[in-house]
C-alpha cells in the first residue's frame, strides 16, 4: 500500500516538474516576440522629406485629372524606387511671378527639403516687362532660401512663343539660367521640351499639355531632379 502512495507521489512529482518547466519555456518566449514586434513598428516609421512644386496651371495640371499632372508622376516614380519624399502640388492656374511672390509665405509655412520653382510662363504670355518678372522669381527665391537655408532649389526654364519678338523672346529665356547661375540653382533648361508646339502633346488651346504631354514633363524634370533626391 505505502509502494503504491509512494509511486503515485512520484509520477505526481515528475507531472508537476514537467508542467512547470513548459510553462517557464513559453513565458521567455513570449516576452521576446513582443519586443521585435515593437521593434519593427518603430523601425517601419520613417520621416519623408518634401518636394514643393511651386508654379502656375502648368504644374497645377489644367485640363486633366490630378493624378495625371507631372507632380503626382514624380510622386509615382519616387515610390516605385521607395524612396523616402513626398510631393507637394502647389500648382495655381493663371498663376504670375508676381501672384506667386504674394502667395510664397502661405507655402513657406510648411517644412520643404527641396523646392521646384515654375513661375513666368503667364509673364511672358502676358508681356509683363521682363525686369518685373525677373525681380519676382528672385523675391520667391530669396523668401525660400531665408526661411530654409539648407534648401535644394529647382528652376523650370520657359521659353515663350515667337510672336513676342526676338528681344523679348531671348530676354525672357535668359531670365531663368542668370537666375539659375546666380543663386546656384539646379536648372531644368526648358520645362516644355518635347512637348511645346507639338499639336498632339497639347490640349485644344495649343498651350496646357495633354496626360500624354505631362509623361514628358515629367521626365524633363526627373532628369534634374533625381540627383538631389
Amino acid at each position: 500500500m505505502f509502494e503504491i502512495f509512494e509511486n503515485r507521489m512520484k509520477t505526481y512529482l515528475i507531472t508537476l516538474v514537467v508542467l512547470l518547466f513548459v510553462l517557464a519555456c513559453n513565458n521567455d518566449k513570449t516576452p521576446a516576440v513582443q519586443t521585435n514586434d515593437t521593434k519593427g513598428k518603430k523601425d517601419s516609421v520613417v520621416q519623408k522629406k518634401t518636394i514643393v512644386f511651386f508654379g502656375n496651371s502648368l504644374t497645377a495640371g489644367y485640363g486633366i485629372s490630378p493624378s495625371e499632372a507631372f507632380p503626382a508622376l514624380i510622386q509615382h516614380r519616387i515610390d516605385s524606387l521607395a524612396l523616402t519624399w513626398k510631393v507637394v502640388n502647389a500648382g495655381v492656374s493663371g498663376e504670375t511671378s508676381t501672384g506667386g511672390n504674394s502667395r510664397i509665405d502661405w507655402i513657406l509655412k510648411q517644412p520643404l527639403d527641396i523646392f521646384v520653382l515654375e513661375l513666368g510662363a503667364n509673364d511672358g504670355l502676358r508681356g509683363i516687362p521682363l525686369t518685373q518678372t525677373r525681380e519676382s522669381l528672385q523675391s520667391i527665391i530669396d523668401k525660400v532660401k531665408a526661411k530654409y537655408p539648407s534648401v535644394k532649389l529647382v528652376l523650370a526654364g520657359m521659353q515663350i512663343p515667337p510672336n513676342m519678338g526676338p528681344d523679348y523672346i531671348t530676354e525672357f529665356k535668359n531670365i531663368y539660367s542668370d537666375l539659375a547661375a546666380k543663386n546656384k540653382m539646379t536648372l531644368i533648361p526648358f520645362l516644355l521640351e518635347g512637348v511645346g508646339g507639338e499639336e498632339k502633346l497639347n490640349q485644344e488651346d495649343g498651350i496646357h499639355p495633354t496626360a500624354e504631354g505631362h509623361k514628358i514633363l515629367a521626365e524633363n524634370i526627373w532628369r534634374e531632379l533625381k540627383p538631389l533626391l
